[in-house]
């Protein structure tokens, strides 16, 4: 239970990184985080078992070529509803519909459809056998997470990001264009979604229907911790991640799914802005 409860919660905090970034800076809920997660996997099998490509030359690929594509949907469409919140989530989600149905419709579906575990086998930790690959996962978590530290608060393009953040015309005034800035989140958060997925669908295959509940994961993460918090999207993970291997093994691994819904209404119940979440309260907002 403690092992895969840690290695759960990273995969979590890995899946979740992307959405809570984007938002943090760009105030943007991309809801086509789930598409770009599924479409970097099948850019990354493409330019594997297709173009025979290295492993590591295909991730870096697929990387690159959903980073585009995300900043590409900011720059043409994004940029032109900026303040309109409810028009942003459509867009968004209706760009990831598309994405996905496109995948459904050129068969991406099927055991053929699977990425090579960067290193096979297995060994014993806490006397728990666990697949090299789940290491690899919390390591390349763990790591992501330091580098992003240190991006972020000693960088200068990171502490541009900090300052569009916190207020926009500030930062506009300071000399920082809070459009390329925003754009740039965008792209950024698209890449961390595709690292995340080309080290965790080596667990299983590659689905167009995973593209929905990967969306539903980060979405319940995020707004436990609190949609633009870093520390919150950690610390709602392990919650959501020890839940679900408890659930899965003594109640039934079929409602592990319904877990992260579960705490994600709870917590909207106890605190709506989330755990770390800046929002106003209800007494504030009325």
């Amino acid at each position: 239970m403690i092992v895969y409860g840690f290695i759960n919660s990273i995969i979590l905090a890995l899946i979740a990184l992307g959405f809570s970034i984007t938002f943090g800076i760009s105030r943007v809920a991309n809801f086509a985080h789930g598409a770009f997660y599924v479409f970097g996997g099948v850019v990354t099998w493409f330019f594997l078992m297709k173009m025979g490509l290295p492993y590591v030359l295909s991730a870096i690929m697929a990387v690159l070529i959903v980073g585009i594509v995300g900043g590409l949907m900011y720059r043409l469409l994004l940029v032109r509803l900026r303040g309109l919140e409810l028009s942003e989530v459509i867009t968004t989600f209706a760009v990831g519909i598309i994405i996905l149905e496109l995948m459904r419709s050129a068969g991406i579906m099927g055991f053929e459809y699977r990425l090579p575990s960067f290193i096979p086998g297995s060994t014993e930790i806490l006397g728990t056998y666990v697949g090299y690959q789940r290491i690899f996962i919390v390591i390349t978590g763990l790591l992501l997470l330091a580098i992003l530290y240190l991006f972020v608060h000693h960088t200068k393009l990171g502490l541009s990001f900090r300052g569009v953040a916190q207020e926009d015309h500030t930062a506009l005034s300071l000399g920082i264009n809070p459009d390329r800035i925003s754009m740039l989140s965008v792209t950024m958060g698209s890449m961390i979604c595709t690292i995340a997925a080309i080290v965790i669908l080596p667990l299983g295959t590659i689905s167009v229907d995973e593209g929905y509940d990967i969306l539903l994961k980060s979405l319940a993460v995020c707004i436990i911790g609190g949609l633009e918090s870093a520390t919150g999207v950690i610390v709602a993970s392990f919650i959501i991640g020890y839940a679900e291997v408890l659930t899965s093994m003594y109640i039934s691994s079929t409602l592990t799914m319904v877990v992260p819904l579960a705490c994600m209404l709870l917590i909207l119940l106890i605190r709506p802005s989330g755990l770390f979440g800046k929002h106003k309260e209800l007494e504030e907002r009325i």
